[in-house]
């Protein structure tokens, strides 16, 4: 417990008294409660920390009379920008009551100690209010210097240094006494070296952060260090990394996930040291796991969580599957359809105005090409394609979270390909050229992307299947009588897999079939003066349907009648889709 007796503690016990006195000074409040304490022996005094300590005030503070008067007392001295020594012990102690935990501040005034039944925290102050030192001490531990806690303090980043806190303390919410929350974190600890080790199998000397985060067993793993968790990045867009080779010296970050333990109503029993077997000279770099016997593990009301910052849209398949894997079922989901949740999802991140998500129309701008209008068919939940937003996923084993990752990372790769036809713009401002596309669930993995056949006017359809989350196949469907779009199955392919966007595919396709159009066009004037020669050609939309290879008449979504729905765009887009298609030909 040396950690625990750090001197300067103390005195705030004594100093924490005079919020209930105000009738006299400081001195003479300080002597009196000097008088009163001098005659009373140091173990008393160790064992009234110790209470003080032990009991935190955990009334949240929302529920508290003086909840509003101390939200306001926070707004107003973030305004005054927090610039003196009293204004950040003022914060930091506002913070501290709001996550449920106590402050104590030392009798120079330039300490201030948040404290739990499990850790605390020593700030370091200058007069001036400009942060020293921040040091973390878990239970039973040697207080050790947070640099990134430092950091946030000194930018005044209080937002974060709260959440901080708050994922401190909930590290340590598992049901039982002390002694009991420290095996829960000891098994925390257990798991983060298991995983740090699983990081290191695969990892070259040349290994890039981008490859590690794509092909990474547990992609690229952050360990913990001081207040912040361990994290994992499991998925970069191609976009994202175009972003950070024009921005030099920045660091655009993908998809990530935090590693941490919380409390449960039921037992799982959890290691209490690693578990990884280190792999012998020739053999395959695949783990190997110790048993999980009672003297290394113990049955714990708690389990291991992979944490996300935002809420993933995922498939019930993919749920499924990580749920068969790690053998703990994931509660509080609510199934809606997939497309719906990405497509929420997506503006939410994109938008800062709250745009409602029943917007299914999309109007996309890309360079050196006309307006893209996107209509997004959501379908329904029971058509086959439903899912949820999933906060954490839970497990108690670490040779879970290779295969969880990689689940995360195919769902994260259909994602984006979706949520590239989604922009904040649902309505075309202008009176510009605009090409019009249907994007449509087909199976658990694969969607079709229906258009107009540049040339003929009938419709084309482009059905995309996500293999794997590195793996895209492709296949172009055109009316035989049609004249190709000269993009053959494999460009498409490998357009989707180098950009992973739909709409610059698209562009690509189109730029493609120019040429075509360009040498069809020359080709029908030169028909037309010649006697006798109709340009004429009519095509039935039944005859359409039958002919397009691997594409049954369910396929066509966008030619049949629409099911009732809210969205008047959605009627008016499929009704143009299914008259352009069954009489562009006519004219």
């Amino acid at each position: 417990m040396k950690a625990w007796s750090s001197g300067g503690m103390f005195p705030k016990i004594l100093t924490c008294f005079s919020g209930v006195v105000t009738a006299i000074s400081t001195n003479a409040l300080m002597e009196q409660l000097h008088l009163k304490y001098q005659q009373r022996p140091w173990t008393e005094t160790l064992k009234l920390v110790y209470f003080c300590m032990d009991n935190p005030h955990r009334k949240p503070v929302s529920n508290a009379p003086d909840g509003l008067l101390l939200s306001c007392m926070e707004k107003i001295e973030r305004t005054l920008n927090a610039k003196s020594m009293f204004s950040v012990m003022n914060i930091l102690e506002l913070l501290a009551r709001q996550k449920g935990l106590t402050v104590h501040v030392s009798p120079s005034g330039t300490a201030c100690y948040i404290t739990s039944m499990m850790f605390y925290l020593e700030i370091q102050l200058e007069k001036d209010g400009d942060v020293m030192d921040v040091k973390l001490a878990h239970f039973e531990e040697a207080p050790v210097v947070c640099d990134d806690l430092v950091q946030l303090l000194r930018i005044k980043n209080y937002d974060a240094f709260g959440k901080i806190l708050e994922d401190l303390s909930n590290m340590y919410q598992i049901p039982g006494n002390s002694k009991m929350k420290a095996k829960g974190y000891l098994a925390l600890q257990a798991l983060e070296k298991d995983l740090y080790s699983m990081s290191l199998l695969d990892r070259t000397l040349d290994l890039n952060r981008v490859t590690e985060v794509l092909n990474g067993k547990v992609g690229h793993l952050v360990p913990r260090t001081g207040g912040t968790p361990m994290n994992i990045e499991f998925y970069i867009s191609p976009y994202q990394v175009l972003e950070a080779e024009l921005n030099h010296g920045s660091q655009v970050c993908g998809t990530k996930t935090v590693v941490t333990v919380e409390g449960t109503d039921t037992l799982h029993k959890l290691p209490l040291s690693p578990l990884i077997i280190e792999p012998q000279a020739g053999e395959d770099s695949n783990p190997s796991f110790l048993q999980l016997t009672d003297e290394i593990s113990m049955d714990l009301p708690a389990h291991f969580v992979l944490k996300f910052h935002q809420p993933v849209p995922m498939s019930s398949s993919s749920i499924e599957e990580i749920q068969k894997l790690t053998g703990i079922h994931i509660s509080g989901l609510k199934l809606a359809p997939l497309y719906e949740l990405i497509v929420q999802s997506t503006l939410k991140e994109k938008c800062s105005e709250d745009l409602s998500i029943n917007k299914s129309c999309f109007f996309v701008s890309l360079p050196d090409c006309s307006k893209h209008c996107y209509f997004i068919n959501k379908g329904s939940e029971k058509s086959g394609l439903a899912g949820a937003l999933v906060s954490k996923i839970p497990f108690s084993h670490p040779k879970c979270v290779p295969g969880v990752i990689e689940i995360l990372r195919h769902q994260v790769a259909y994602n984006t390909l979706i949520s590239s036809c989604v922009s904040e713009k649902h309505i075309n401002e202008d009176d510009s050229e605009l090409l019009y596309f249907e994007v449509v669930p087909y199976k658990n993995t694969s969607f079709s992307v229906f258009f107009l056949h540049p040339v003929k006017k009938n419709l084309a359809c482009v059905v995309i299947d996500v293999t794997t989350s590195r793996e895209v196949q492709c296949h172009l469907h055109l009316n035989p009588q049609d004249p190709t779009l000269n993009s053959t199955d494999d460009f498409i392919a490998r357009a989707v897999k180098r950009c992973m966007s739909i709409p610059v595919v698209m562009r690509a396709v189109f730029r493609n079939a120019a040429k075509v159009k360009a040498d069809h066009e020359t080709h029908d004037t030169d028909t037309e003066k010649q006697p006798g020669l109709q340009s004429e050609q009519t095509t039935d939309s039944n005859s359409l349907k039958e002919s397009l290879s691997g594409a049954d008449q369910q396929d066509w979504v966008v030619t049949d009648k629409p099911n009732n729905t809210d969205s008047t765009e959605e009627n008016l887009f499929t009704a143009k889709l299914e008259t352009l298609g069954n009489n562009m030909g006519k004219k």
